[in-house]
């Protein structure tokens, strides 16, 4: 009937605005079961789900064996790790697998055939999903007794395929490849030739005495290329070019042109060519994004406006408030939002909406509205009136600032007095009284501050909130201490006594102290634009970390399954081969070195000759030759993709982030009492096309599922 129809029409309004929000493809199924199980897949219960079963998958290769997972990493001292019986290992596995099979089922079916077999990513993960299922059952056969799981590698695609914003940062990042090959190939070939040259300049001669730089560093073909590639790290520089600089100071010449050539212009060549172009490809992708937005809201119009008889003519299209209205309490959306969509309406003079003034009113997504602080209270007494102006001002905070700064300072003087002194010799009479008068004002601070703001505009402040949080942590601890320990006096410094001893709880408030201090950051400029662009990064750029975080795993699997039982504790061979280098502290631990500080001096050089002692042998000494050579080609394109490709992305993405700030601190215009403030495409909106209405007609007219009910 009418009425059912007009159910059907208000339901896939509901569920385009809310693909629109979440910048979701809208080409799925239409019919009223189908929406109702949509609007159940994306719910955020069965997503949390999801979620938690990602996180599950990824985390069992801490506890699988082999397995590292315990406090301390010295093999003298540590306890066996816990080692779980397969059945347990086994079937989290598979409770996962079937959540993953029924994620793939629900997506496949409200996709529909035919754009089925157009998703590469959802054929990807029913592949990965029969392979890793396969492995399981060869694992369940073998009882978990087998080396090699392939399905261990694959687990970070669950996570991958799960964001959509993962994806386009990947795509981004694969569109970028072909610019950075062809910087990496000149790259090769500038190490290639100076390997040659370096063959030739240092060749063995008659002299051994003479012949330290060839017998140390290039020796043959292989240990040339990893000196010089070692040496565009800087890791070995100079000490690589000592031998020969004594023999004759000429020889220099060769290594100032590599590092030159190498560090000075091809790498930032690189950071300026992938700057260039990942911006532009993020662009497109952010464009994209864009566009769904605008196509999930001219959709909903669209059949929004099938709920009355129209003319023919689309110009004259429309949609009545009050089905507006009807959708909008169905739809999940942000408070903001949708009250600020809400009021707009209702202060509408007309009672339909053109597509123009139904698209305009949704803009209201594109913005992040930062909420109006709440009134201070309006006090009637001249002497509160007068209390209300000195501490609200903001040279009171800056009173509480330079406080701050002179606590820090007898906090140093303190320590810098007591650094020699054994504990038995210490005295905290002074430290513990400083920090006692200190804390008093904090805390007469806030008092002040909550009288003359009110106590919902002083905690509508972050750094209020901040600051209010820290000084009630420190009287919680400065309470707790008197009670234990009574008042400070001369020769303060008992015995333990309780949980902590006088000292690490004199710490612990010293450190919270020093924590308290970076309150000064909003009130100094340009510091806080580096901090905001740093939390901008952290809250934007999480696809980003994502994917590094997909690399580091599958890189950590790797090495469990090239490494392990290939390292022996050097001078304790009763131990027998340490089967922890895994997904548990040390693998993460190495990558993360390597990709931090670039120390491929002392991984290749170790894992080239395991006989030398140093302190990377320590942790990376092995005893098969054969997998030494491997290494070497492991560790390295490790560091071509974090420590070259990854850092250089990361590098041009807060160039991008800092510019636009930068920009906008520069030509900041004046703003109403509630400003806003771009988000997701925080850093490319400004530059965004919208689409026009033929293009957006035109996706309509070839969505596979949708029909009008005109």
């Amino acid at each position: 009937g009418v009425g059912g129809g007009n159910d059907l029409c208000i339901n896939q309004a509901v569920v385009f605005i809310e693909d629109a929000i979440q910048y979701r493809s809208i080409n799925h199924r239409m019919d009223s079961r189908s929406l109702w199980l949509y609007r159940w897949y994306y719910s955020r219960t069965c997503q949390w789900i999801l979620s938690l079963t990602i996180t599950v998958i990824l985390a069992l290769a801490f506890i699988e064996k082999p397995s590292s997972l315990t406090v301390t990493s010295d093999v003298r001292y540590r306890l066996p790790a816990w080692n779980p019986p397969c059945a347990l290992t086994e079937s989290i596995e598979l409770l996962c697998f079937l959540v993953f099979i029924t994620d793939v089922s629900v997506k496949s079916y409200l996709m529909g055939c035919e754009e089925f077999w157009k998703n590469k990513w959802l054929m990807a993960y029913i592949l990965t999903l029969i392979i890793s299922l396969t492995d399981w059952v060869v694992s369940l056969s073998f009882s978990c007794t087998e080396d090699l799981r392939i399905r261990r590698v694959l687990r970070p695609f669950f996570l991958l395929q799960n964001s959509s914003m993962m994806k386009k940062t990947l795509k981004s990042i694969n569109s970028t490849l072909p610019e950075m090959t062809s910087v990496l190939l000149l790259l090769a070939l500038h190490l290639s030739l100076f390997t040659m040259f370096a063959m030739l300049l240092f060749a063995r001669t008659k002299d051994g005495q003479q012949d330290k730089e060839w017998a140390r560093y290039f020796r043959n073909l292989p240990d040339s290329l990893t000196t010089l590639l070692v040496l565009l790290t800087a890791a070995n520089n100079p000490d690589v070019m000592i031998p020969a600089y004594s023999k004759n100071r000429a020889y220099s010449i060769f290594f100032i042109l590599f590092v030159v050539l190498g560090n000075l212009f091809l790498m930032n060549l690189l950071t300026a060519i992938i700057y260039n172009q990942f911006r532009g490809y993020l662009l497109k992708s952010v464009q994209s994004s864009l566009f769904r937005r605008r196509l999930g809201i001219r959709a909903a119009f669209e059949v929004l406006s099938s709920l009355k008889e129209t003319p023919a003519n689309a110009q004259e299209s429309s949609v009545s408030v009050g089905a507006l209205l009807q959708v909008l309490q169905k739809v999940e959306m942000d408070g903001r939002c949708k009250q600020a969509i809400t009021s707009s309406l209702k202060m509408c003079s007309c009672d339909q909406l053109s597509a123009a003034q139904f698209q305009k009113l949704f803009e209201e997504l594109d913005k992040d509205g930062i909420k109006q602080h709440p009134p201070s209270p309006e006090y009637r007494s001249r002497f509160m009136q007068k209390i209300q102006f000195a501490f609200g001002h903001p040279y009171f905070g800056y009173l509480g600032n330079v406080v701050a700064l002179a606590n820090i300072i007898s906090i140093c003087v303190v320590l810098v007095l007591d650094a020699d002194k054994q504990p038995s010799e210490r005295d905290d009479f002074f430290l513990g009284a400083i920090n006692c008068f200190f804390i008093l004002y904090y805390l007469l601070e806030m008092l002040l501050k909550i009288l003359a703001m009110g106590v919902r505009r002083y905690l509508s402040y972050p750094s209020n909130r901040f600051d209010g949080l820290l000084t009630v942590i420190l009287l919680v601890l400065e309470i707790a201490t008197f009670s234990v320990y009574g008042f400070p006096h001369p020769g303060w410094r008992p015995e333990l006594m309780g949980l902590l001893s006088l000292w690490d709880m004199v710490r612990l408030v010293n450190m919270l102290i020093v924590f308290r201090f970076l309150r000064i950051i909003p009130n100094m400029k340009f510091m806080a634009l580096v901090v905001t662009t740093l939390l901008d990064l952290v809250k934007n750029l999480r696809a980003f970390a994502g994917i590094l975080v997909v690399v580091f795993y599958a890189f950590a699997i790797t090495g469990i399954m090239l490494f392990r039982g290939a390292v022996v504790p050097l001078g304790n061979a009763s131990v027998g081969p340490m089967n922890s280098w895994n997904i548990g502290q040390t693998t993460l631990m190495t990558l993360l070195w390597i990709f931090c500080c670039d120390p491929l001096q002392l991984v290749l050089g170790c894992f080239s000759a395991p006989s030398e002692l140093s302190l990377g042998c320590l942790l990376y000494l092995l005893s098969v030759d054969v997998i030494c050579r491997w290494a070497k080609i492991y560790f390295v394109a490790w560091w071509l993709i974090s420590s070259v490709i990854w850092v250089n992305l990361f590098i041009a993405l807060l160039l991008e982030n800092f510019i636009h700030k930068w920009d906008r601190r520069c030509h900041r215009e004046p703003v109403s009492d509630i400003e806003y403030q771009r988000t997701v495409e925080l850093m490319f909106r400004d530059v965004l096309e919208e689409p026009t209405e033929e293009e957006l007609m035109e996706k309509l007219h070839q969505h596979p599922h949708l029909h009008l009910c005109r």
